[in-house]
């Protein structure tokens, strides 16, 4: 089996078939033909990827019922107060697919000095009169653009998101573009999954 961590690139497209002239994950590395993201990224989202073959991991980190904490880093347009952060631990209604849909308890915190990370190209709009701050999210669900749906929610749109971790395994020390390869049992152990089957 093949395994694989990647910091998927802002403005890339999370497959390996062409779609238009953005970029895909093909750019990146010569990967096995039967390798595929374990879940997905939007294109206006960057941060970590997992890439296996592994059919067995990819229902472990999917599947709702065994609830892996993603973690979020998220930049978002305006100071963010303790109140949001208390309605994004409680949980929040969105849209999703036209329907109302009420999300899970996450763990939420304001980041008091932004996070070092490589700087996003091309880099978000700045405007002196609306200052700016970072959020902290953990999630142990994926819905379609929740992440941006749930701040905007709380009265605090969405600027940059970089996914930094699923579990213990995160992109720290990493760049965006960059690709490792994993060992079978190293991953599993990062992502708190006690099954390894070869």
């Amino acid at each position: 089996m093949d395994y694989y961590s990647v910091y998927k690139p802002y403005g890339m497209l999370c497959q390996f078939s062409q779609d238009g002239d953005k970029p895909t994950l093909r750019e990146l590395d010569k990967f096995p033909r039967d390798v595929y993201p374990v879940g997905r990224l939007d294109t206006d989202s960057e941060g970590l990827l997992i890439l296996t073959n592994d059919k067995r991991l990819n229902n472990a980190l999917l599947n709702p019922e065994n609830k892996h904490y993603r973690t979020y880093l998220i930049q978002v347009e305006g100071l963010a107060t303790p109140q949001a952060i208390h309605d994004l631990e409680s949980g929040v209604e969105i849209r999703i697919d036209k329907k109302n849909y009420r999300t899970m308890p996450a763990r939420a915190r304001i980041v008091k000095e932004a996070p070092t990370l490589p700087a996003r190209n091309p880099p978000i709009r700045f405007r002196e009169s609306v200052p700016t701050s970072w959020l902290e999210l953990k999630l142990q669900e994926g819905k379609n653009r929740q992440v941006k749906r749930m701040t905007a929610k709380v009265g605090f749109p969405t600027l940059r998101l970089v996914r930094w971790a699923i579990e213990e395994l995160s992109i720290d020390g990493m760049k965006p573009g960059d690709v490792q390869r994993l060992e079978a049992e190293k991953l599993y152990d990062f992502l708190n999954i006690r099954t390894i089957k070869n």
